[in-house]
């Protein structure tokens, strides 16, 4: 079977990753025979409220990567105001490449094929810290998480505890 530009692309990527290893996630492939495939693990960072937590996600990479942006699915129980209820991650850089049609993100802001698994996962633990609650994908949360604080601490709270359950 011939190898694909985003196939050869991804084994590269995997293997950097596990040669280098990474600080605040861990990656690997969910079935050795699919390399679109991936389960990340991302930690928690630290000094902030998901300090300490273990949270599982798969990366789903179409054919046509690195033309086009993976999904990102949180398998672990999340509260963050860019995750929906489903999990799915909704930050800029896994939007689709091009001009937003509602205008809110630059294309500049969205996929480019320079991105890698690694710029996408530090781009995730960066958006844990710093939730965008202008256009967020779980409004439940960002309303608790602009005027409802302790709760919203809470509830993440839960999740970390859930996932450090679920990990160890």
């Amino acid at each position: 079977m011939a190898l694909d530009r985003g196939s050869l692309l991804l084994r590269k990527q995997l293997a950097e990753l596990v040669k280098g290893g990474s600080e605040g996630f861990s990656a690997g492939l969910i079935d050795d025979d699919d390399v679109y495939k991936w389960e990340v693990v991302i930690y928690g960072p630290p000094d902030t409220l998901y300090e300490g937590g273990y949270f599982k996600a798969h990366l789903n990479f179409p054919k046509e990567y690195p033309n086009r942006p993976p999904k990102m699915k949180f398998v672990s129980d999340m509260w963050h105001p860019n995750i929906d209820q489903e999990g799915n991650v909704c930050i800029s850089i896994l939007h689709e490449p091009g001009d937003d049609k509602y205008g809110y993100e630059q294309a500049s802001e969205r996929w480019l094929p320079i991105h890698t698994v690694e710029t996408i996962l530090v781009s995730v633990i960066s958006m844990l810290a710093d939730p965008n609650d202008e256009s967020p994908a779980n409004v439940d949360a960002a309303k608790m998480w602009r005027a409802q604080a302790d709760d919203f601490k809470k509830r993440v709270a839960r999740c970390v505890r859930k996932s450090q359950d679920e990990f160890l």
